[in-house]
């Protein structure tokens, strides 16, 4: 990939539908995958092995990953979050190698969120780790939730932050998400933390997961790509939320962060045409859903002609108010 391109993560299939209270039936959710490899999305995390007393949404998640692993192209990266030894034990029986370890900077929303302590998350994954001897082939990338902010303890601190990066670091982990779990922070914020993380590390891949809860979604997107990170989640149609934070409202939507990158130039690889179809199909199946998309509201720019000084070509009418 040209440096200056960028990846969309999208985890509509995850983060999109966990807050969903109807539960989304396993053959929508294998049409929305295909769907979404249709678009040309080449990176996709596509559901969560956690318990389904908590999140009833993932109760299928061994079918699906059944049924989606086998047709995923070698050149798309497939994914499951897990935050717990036996969600990793979970996925990786149903065919996952790829896994996305979730957990919390902050202590609050971690034992809100996974039922343990930072400590005991970490403690956590080094059990996942030695799942490397029995599947020599799994990858695991760590994600830490509520960077920016969190419900209960509020901002938080850079430094907390590198404390973890740290720490996974020093369990061989060189490919990390950072995430603004609520949508509490701003762009200033988001160059500190990615510039402090990829300065000490420069051989990690950084990835941010945003939410645009108070609008600033694709300001913060486009300060991380301003500091080098080139990994970006997204939602199609800007559905999701966390169920265990207070407060947290949808993703950034997948098709306005492509088009703002394709707009400045920066390629995604992603079809618009394709992207902005799967929303439809997905109202087609649950119609009372509500979409926070700019791109599905407003649509895309459209040439109306140009407009001589008669008027002649002019293909638009005059609303009274601009007479």
């Amino acid at each position: 990939m040209n440096d200056a391109n960028v990846v969309i993560r999208e985890v509509l299939l995850r983060d999109g539908l966990q807050n969903l209270t109807e539960f989304i039936a396993t053959d929508v959710k294998i049409e929305l995958f295909r769907l979404i490899l249709a678009s040309g999305i080449t990176n996709i995390e596509f559901t969560s092995f956690v318990n389904p007393k908590a999140v009833p949404q993932f109760a299928d998640a061994a079918r699906v990953a059944q049924a989606v692993v086998p047709i995923t192209p070698p050149s798309v990266h497939l994914s499951a979050l897990v935050p717990n030894l036996k969600g990793a034990q979970l996925a990786l029986d149903s065919g996952v190698r790829n896994l996305e370890f979730v957990m919390s900077v902050s202590e609050s929303h971690n034992i809100n969120n996974v039922r343990r302590t930072t400590a005991e998350s970490i403690e956590e994954l080094r059990r996942i780790l030695e799942l490397r001897e029995k599947y020599p082939t799994m990858a695991i990338r760590t994600g830490m939730a509520t960077v920016f902010g969190c419900p209960f303890e509020g901002k938080i601190r850079p430094a907390v932050v590198l404390q973890f990066v740290r720490q996974f670091y020093a369990l061989g982990i060189r490919s990390m998400a950072i995430a603004d779990t609520i949508g509490s922070g701003n762009p200033y914020e988001v160059k500190a933390v990615s510039r402090l993380c990829m300065t000490e590390f420069p051989d990690v891949t950084f990835s941010i997961h945003l939410h645009n809860t108070r609008g600033l979604g694709l300001a913060n997107a486009f300060a991380a790509y301003e500091n080098g990170i080139r990994i970006f989640d997204g939602a199609i149609g800007g559905l999701g939320g966390c169920p265990f934070a207070p407060g947290a409202r949808g993703n950034i939507a997948t098709e306005d962060l492509v088009y703002m990158f394709e707009e400045m130039g920066i390629k995604t690889g992603i079809n618009m045409d394709a992207v902005l179809g799967i929303p439809r199909y997905l109202r087609g199946k649950k119609s009372d859903l509500r979409f926070s998309s700019s791109l599905l509201e407003a649509g895309l720019p459209k040439v109306l002609g140009a407009i001589t000084k008669d008027g002649r070509e002019q293909k638009w009418s005059p609303s009274p108010s601009s007479a």
